[in-house]
């Protein structure tokens, strides 16, 4: 199936709160899991997480290493909204630093970061070789790196048959999200050539039915 791309921005308020207010736990904590797993040893100081989003992934990960201080990036001002009431909630306000930004512009952040962590952002990027530069931009020597994302199926019947599988019961706007999202996916092949590209070597792993991941230290 061919990639179709989607809007780069998220800015619709009622598009914001659904997905605020969906239940992501799975996959997000799995985020921080594959994180802990692959990096046993790391101890994140300063991290930057690209496409914050409404901040679910940025707090489990703050928690699970409460010595760092996040950098969260979005593009969009409802999701920021959203965000910024979930870090009130979980009081991690001085802990997270919320920055409108929409990639490649990076006025005002700091180059040094020793974590970059990003979590379905690379499907809604028409260039997908912003996000690997971005990843040179801002990363320290030796920093590590995580980037999950939905990956494209190879069939239209496949997208409809995850969207039943995981958004059955989602209102309409989610499940019309996730199939573009799937529809606007990369492959895990895709990525290798990105990587490649950008002078990045990083692993490219399969780790379910819709995710790839791609991790390793610069």
């Amino acid at each position: 199936m061919q990639r179709v791309p989607e809007p780069e921005l998220m800015d619709d308020a009622e598009q914001a709160r659904a997905y605020a207010e969906a239940d992501f736990a799975e996959p997000h904590q799995a985020f921080v899991t594959y994180f802990q797993e692959r990096f046993p040893r790391h101890r994140p100081q300063r991290v930057v997480d690209l496409g914050c989003g409404p901040c679910d992934v940025t707090v489990r990960f703050a928690r699970a290493y409460p010595d760092c201080q996040i950098l969260a990036l979005d593009g969009s001002e409802p999701m920021l909204a959203q965000a910024h009431a979930l870090l009130a909630g979980a009081q991690m306000l001085e802990r997270v630093t919320l920055v409108q930004r929409s990639l490649p512009d990076l006025s005002s952040v700091g180059h040094d970061r020793d974590t970059l962590i990003s979590n379905s952002l690379l499907h809604h990027l028409h260039d997908p070789l912003v996000l690997w530069r971005t990843v040179h931009a801002l990363a320290v020597s030796g920093a590590v790196v995580q980037v999950m994302d939905l990956m494209r199926p190879p069939s239209r019947s496949a997208v409809l048959h995850l969207v039943e599988a995981y958004a059955s019961d989602a209102p309409d706007v989610l499940r019309r999200d996730f199939a573009n999202s799937l529809s606007a996916a990369f492959t895990p092949t895709e990525i290798v050539a990105q990587l490649a590209e950008a002078g990045l070597a990083l692993r490219v792993e399969v780790v379910s039915d819709r995710h790839v991941l791609v991790s390793g230290q610069l």
